[in-house]
């Protein structure tokens, strides 16, 4: 094997990298990690929901409320706050479905609940702040 396919493929590989959205949402929740974590408490502690929503995203969103914009900041992600209330009123959240989506909640003061929107769908994780 030549030196140039080796460099190549490490090229490639570096790439590959780049193109996964998820290893760039999860340096954006590390640098986000204190400013999610005092909004989520912030919407408990004002009782507007016990169960605080972050979503991130990379385009135009009309949803929750934006609390880190991506071109403000120079970052990848935008990340909207909202509610397990607003996302069943907005259908995201079926009623039906409400209870199991709480029996799964995480701890929130040790947990960020991040709905990640992507061209492909969207989806829920939880992230663990960082201390």
């Amino acid at each position: 094997m030549e030196p140039e396919e080796l460099l190549n493929e490490e090229k490639n590989n570096e790439e590959s990298k780049k193109e996964s959205p998820l290893v760039s949402l999860e340096k954006d929740l590390k640098f986000f990690n204190e400013s999610i974590h005092e909004v989520a408490i912030e919407i408990m502690v004002e009782g507007l929901s016990n169960y605080p929503i972050f979503i991130a995203h990379q385009h135009k969103l009309k949803l929750g409320e934006l609390i880190l914009d991506r071109h403000d900041l120079n970052t990848e992600w935008s990340i909207h706050a909202s509610t397990l209330e607003e996302f069943v009123e907005k259908g995201i959240i079926k009623e039906i479905l409400k209870d199991r989506f709480i029996k799964s909640y995480k701890n929130p003061n040790d947990f960020m609940c991040v709905f990640v929107v992507v061209p492909e769908g969207a989806n829920f994780i939880y992230y663990p702040y960082v201390r």
